[in-house]
């Protein structure tokens, strides 16, 4: 190898180092990216209405503000009520199944009691992969920045993009060669479509996921089920997994009081679930931001060794833009061309 070539590998191998380091600063800009894109479309609709976009940015930002305090103010306190009792009942319901799946394993084969795991024993195999995780998502958050902080940082990134974004995207666009510039630019683009697409359709799923389960255990008459329900709309914003975990507490509630209530709430989540296969991803979400279920899960083992806990929250966003990256550049701009070279 030449020397020029030797040293653009170690400018590469110095950068790539850099960005390893720095992992978690560029997750929150991207987290402020997502919001951004959210906002900006929101000031383009008021600028179609002929508000300038100085103006816009002002109502968007707060709009956002007021979504924000509304949601501390007037939703998280009944759920903030009702947590502490839902956080006691749900290991005593999980408990409660233990003891009729060994009690069931009994009367079948007594040899299969030996291999059910108690609870204790099953929060000790995930336990470290909890604590992994927990670790390297939080610690930038927790112990120099703090939540507050981290949050003031997060909206202040958020302001500057919407503000003014063509300095930043045009940053990012002179990274690439001149005659590339173009086709970066049209990949953006993209990548702005699909976030905007995930960004509403993910914000429709919680309040959809949430009004259904509530009702659903309201006619159950289910205890805490405002608090279960906010659950499940907090937890629909991550994809296959998500709603798996909502389905926890209500059962666990449910053997508590009547034991058949659970095979029902497993019905009723179940037809969530197919509501939202057949009806609201394919209405909502455009056929280019849905993800394979076992690409979004690989993602999100992926993106939660990497980052941690906010890494795994952010996980279907960051696959999609990955998907359009590796579709456009890597697909169309050099695999297919190869392919029409060897054609020649």
């Amino acid at each position: 190898m030449k020397f020029s070539q030797w040293l653009a590998f170690i400018v590469v191998a110095i950068s790539v180092y850099i960005l390893w380091q720095i992992r978690q600063l560029l997750l929150l800009f991207f987290t402020a990216v997502v919001i951004a894109n959210g906002l900006n479309h929101l000031v383009n609709w008021f600028q179609r209405k002929g508000i300038k976009r100085s103006y816009g940015v002002l109502l968007s930002m707060t709009f956002l503000l007021i979504a924000i305090v509304g949601f501390f103010w007037i939703v998280i306190p009944p759920f903030a009520e009702q947590l502490p009792e839902l956080i006691q009942l749900v290991p005593q319901g999980i408990e409660e199944l233990i003891t009729t799946l060994r009690s069931l394993a009994v009367k079948l084969d007594p040899e299969l009691l030996k291999n059910l795991p108690t609870l204790e024993e099953i929060s000790q195999e995930f336990q470290p992969l909890v604590n992994q995780i927990a670790g390297r998502g939080l610690s930038v958050f927790y112990t120099t920045l703090a939540i507050p902080l981290s949050l003031v940082l997060l909206l202040a990134l958020s302001l500057m993009l919407l503000a003014n974004p063509q300095p930043y995207r045009q940053g990012f666009i002179r990274l690439f060669p001149s005659f590339y510039r173009s086709r970066i630019n049209d990949i953006l683009v993209n990548c702005d479509c699909c976030l905007h697409g995930w960004l509403i359709s993910i914000l429709l799923k919680m309040i959809i996921f949430a009004s259904l389960s509530f009702i659903g255990l309201l006619i159950l008459q289910i205890p805490l089920a405002l608090a279960q329900a906010m659950l499940t709309g907090i937890l629909a914003f991550i994809p296959n997994i998500g709603l798996i975990l909502s389905v926890i507490p209500p059962i666990a509630i449910a053997l508590l009081e009547t034991p058949w209530k659970s095979i029902v709430i497993i019905i009723i989540y179940l037809i969530i679930q197919q509501i939202d296969i057949h009806f609201l991803s394919p209405l909502i979400m455009k056929e280019k931001v849905i993800l394979p279920p076992a690409i979004t899960l690989l993602a999100q083992l992926f993106f939660a060794m990497i980052f941690g806990v906010l890494g795994f929250l952010l996980a279907f966003p960051l696959a999609v833009v990955g998907k359009v990256w590796v579709k456009e550049v890597l697909i169309k701009d050099i695999l297919d061309s190869w392919q029409v070279k060897s054609q020649k």
